[in-house]
């Protein structure tokens, strides 16, 4: 059964969430350099999925407006 989307935020919400995803990314690449220049073991690398996942449920959020 296929039903219409209905956005349950607004613009200003929808908004906040791109830029959080966008704060996100900038948090994921900040780390990256850090665990490259400070030659960190690569499974500490690990780490960057939980930033990503936030950014990447920022910008989903914000395109789906929910």
């Amino acid at each position: 059964m296929m039903r219409d989307h209905v956005a349950n935020i607004g613009e200003r919400g929808a908004r906040r969430r791109w830029i959080g995803g966008f704060v996100w990314s900038i948090a994921a690449a900040a780390l990256l350099v850090v665990l490259i220049v400070s030659s960190a073991p690569r499974w500490t690398r690990l780490l960057l999925a939980l930033p990503i996942a936030l950014a990447a449920i920022g910008f989903l959020q914000a395109r789906e407006k929910t």
